[in-house]
């Protein structure tokens, strides 16, 4: 008897019940606790791993959902609930159990919580983990890795992470700075920490890091702003030794391919790509399948976004925008469906992938879902790869359709910019889906997506395709310029989209605020929960979409909630606050502004019948321009300044400087009035503790111009003027 079948025995006793189901059944025959050599990677010594089978337990879809460990709850990412404790027939008398305020600097409040034996585990700012009781919201611990002070310019990615994952008594987490850490439970004692990046290499971590059968599976960001080939790496969960490596983009030919499947990839691109990286980049989406010992990747974007110059002369660029289907013991490729062959808009597939069983033309079919940004719902056969069937969730222009027969999309060539544009695209570059989790829900057999409606101006005139190069690690160079200012009342907008896979037709549609909103929970009780942009939390009937009942976050709720039980009673936590790259994007906000200093960024944890309330809510914040008596106009050099801050600065201090939450406005600060005090932050790395980068690699002209752009803008706020630039980035 293997070391598996002995602990399946032994749980067979303490849960009879859990071995009835087809889930647990499935990971029986497809021996997902055995004893596995690791392989892969350039790692030729083999590694046992052994998986806990409570653990295991818990993250298989038919857990009874007590506990929540991973960031979409199970293996299958369905981000459901099992739970009917809390249904849509007393949903009216949740009420708030407890909330906790976290400090107001603390940075991304958008990360998404975990909850394992009574226990909230939750991570904000730069990667700080604390350790919450569930039913006092007292907190037991915290945990700082020190981040800030690590991270150099991938800072410049200042969005910490958007969740962790629970397995046999530890907590891991993804670091900015590219490490993957185990803490003790428990304790918050660190146990072990892996880099899973090169020093200095622009790479840097921003999604929950993904459990499966005892290993641990983490990606990366940076293809934008660094010249980088995407990889995933797992680690053995207990000691952290790598196990295996998957490159997404081949790399350089002359060097040898990693295996075959990399000699492949390479046969579908043009030029020489590696000299840019490729992009690629898996930086949130990661599904398990335990029947098939599958681990599902969803993969970026092309870097440079514009293929003409990433790949000129076309070509598929596998493995782009793609799910990939990797044997979860070696990492060996089984099979790929690419959403967007030769993408050049920044269609990434990153984008959580739930499973399901579902029946389609009278057959039983084993799928796994994804809206991807490109604006269509796709249900995929899990078991090798093939289209089964793809709509339009949302306004889509660059595609007509999607080719059953082949996979392929029908594209409108007009629409890749071929003359260099400009041209208007729908959805844009962020998505008619984004990072925000979908759910489906077993019980309804539909999938609740946050769905997005946004148009961009994509445009290359001008540029030296042939000869572009990236300006340096940490700059936002797209190869593009994008324009936002599209005059169409449907731009910007957003919707909670109730969509059935199987016949491919919208059961039901809320809108919401603006053009971002929340990701989605389903459960048990016939409910869906979603937050929005407004501070707007709602519980809406699952199967109608009839809003039940609602509460006043008093700020964004973007990260989706969670559902766990404790002592028999069911709760339901969300965090709220403005983060990530929603809060680039003033203008998409819908009229609402945010303070990274004074915004509320808060736990909350409702029961029913919770009696709990909130601070008295503060004036809404209205950005006031620093004084500035000695200031000189200079067009000339805030335009300089302004294509500085385009690459560098707009990821955390918003586009044209109008910031919204997830860095201080600067047209506010007046710190940057003193020369020796303005290079010190953003030189030498004053504030590096806190997120603020040292950016030693620019200039002094670079910066000269930048602080001019700042003063400028600062000015126009007080003026009343119209905002220098437009707006528009790239480069």
């Amino acid at each position: 008897m293997t070391a598996r079948s002995g602990g399946i025995a032994l749980y067979r006793e303490r849960k009879p019940d859990m071995m009835k189901s087809s889930k647990w059944g499935g990971v029986m025959a497809a021996g997902a606790l055995v004893l596995l050599a690791a392989c892969g990677g350039g790692k030729s010594e083999p590694e046992a791993v052994t998986a806990s089978q409570e653990s295991q337990a818990a993250l298989l879809d038919s857990a009874d959902g007590a506990d929540w460990p991973g960031y979409n709850r199970s293996y299958g990412e369905q981000h459901f609930s099992p739970l009917t404790q809390i249904n849509d027939s007393n949903v009216k008398d949740l009420g708030l159990a407890w909330s906790l305020d976290f400090d107001p600097t603390t940075g991304n409040p958008a990360s998404q919580p975990i909850a394992v034996n009574g226990v909230i585990y939750v991570a904000t700012g730069m990667n700080l983990v604390k350790a919450i009781d569930a039913v006092t919201g007292k907190i037991k611990w915290e945990y700082d890795p020190h981040t800030g002070e690590k991270a150099g310019n991938k800072l410049r990615s200042n969005w910490g992470t958007r969740g962790l994952s629970y397995w046999d008594g530890k907590i891991y987490i993804g670091t900015v700075d590219g490490r993957l850490i185990a803490i003790e439970a428990a304790t918050g004692k660190e146990l072990w920490s892996q880099l899973t990046v090169d020093p200095g290499d622009g790479r840097y971590i921003t999604g929950a890091p993904r459990i499966f059968d005892g290993k641990i599976i983490i990606g990366h960001g940076g293809a934008d702003s660094s010249n980088n080939r995407g990889y995933v790496t797992t680690y053995n969960a207990e000691t952290g030794k790598q196990l295996w490596r998957f490159f997404i983009v081949p790399g350089n030919p002359d060097d040898g391919f990693e295996d075959e499947t990399q000699e492949m990839a390479a046969k579908t691109w043009k030029g020489e790509w590696w000299k840019q990286g490729g992009g690629g980049a898996a930086w949130n989406a990661f599904t398990y399948d335990p029947e098939t010992d599958t681990i599902l990747i969803g993969t970026g974007n092309g870097a440079p976004w514009n293929q003409k110059i990433r790949s000129p002369g076309g070509g598929d660029n596998l493995f782009l925008c793609s799910m990939v289907a990797l044997d979860a013991k070696t990492g060996k490729y089984k099979w790929h469906y690419q959403f967007n062959p030769g993408e050049t808009w920044d269609f990434n597939a990153a984008m959580d992938m739930p499973l399901a069983d579902l029946t389609i033309d009278g057959k039983p079919r084993k799928v796994v879902m994804m809206a991807p940004k490109n604006g269509f719902l796709y249900v995929i056969d899990r078991t090798n790869g093939k289209l089964i069937s793809a709509d339009k969730i949302a306004r889509v222009t660059w595609a007509s359709h999607i080719d059953l027969k082949t996979g392929r999309p029908v594209e409108v060539p007009e629409q890749r910019y071929p003359d260099g544009g400009p041209v208007t695209v729908w959805p844009a570059y962020r998505g008619a889906h984004s990072w925000m989790p979908t759910s489906f829900s077993p019980k309804t057999n539909l999938i609740y997506i946050p769905k997005l409606e946004v148009a961009g101006i994509y445009s290359d005139k001008g540029m030296d395709l042939k000869n572009w190069k990236r300006v340096g690690v940490g700059a936002a160079d797209l190869g593009v310029n994008l324009g936002f200012d599209v005059p169409d009342p449907l731009h910007n907008t957003s919707s909670l989209l109730a969509w059935d896979p199987v016949t491919q037709k919208k059961v039901w549609e809320v809108k919401t605020i603006g053009g971002w909103n929340g990701g989605v929970l389903s459960t048990g009780g016939n409910l869906v929960f979603q937050g929005q942009l407004n501070g707007k939390l709602s519980a809406y009937s699952a199967d109608k979409g009839q809003e039940l009942w609602s509460f006043d976050a008093q700020n964004a709720v973007l990260a989706a909630p969670i559902s766990f039980m404790v002592n028999g009673e069911q709760y339901v936590a969300a965090m709220v606050g403005m983060g990530t790259s929603v809060a680039s994007h003033q203008g998409s906000l819908g009229g609402l502004t945010f303070d990274y200093r004074t915004q509320k960024r808060r736990l909350m944890v409702f029961k029913i019948g919770g009696k709990a309330t909130l601070p008295a809510k503060g004036p809404a914040w209205v950005a006031k321009a620093f004084d500035d008596p000695e200031f000189k106009a200079d067009d000339k050099l805030a335009f300089e300044g302004m294509v500085v801050a385009g690459r560098y600065c707009v990821a955390c201090h918003g586009i044209d400087l109008v910031a919204a939450g997830g860095a201080p406005d600067l047209r506010t600060s007046p710190t940057v009035l003193d020369e020796a005090t303005f290079l010190g932050i953003v030189r030498d790395g004053m504030l590096a503790a806190q997120g603020m980068p040292k950016n030693n690699d620019l200039t002094d002209a670079q910066l000269k111009a930048v602080r001019q752009y700042i003063r400028t803008e600062a000015n126009n706020l007080r003026t009343g003027k119209k905002k220098q630039g437009g707006s528009s980035v790239g480069g």
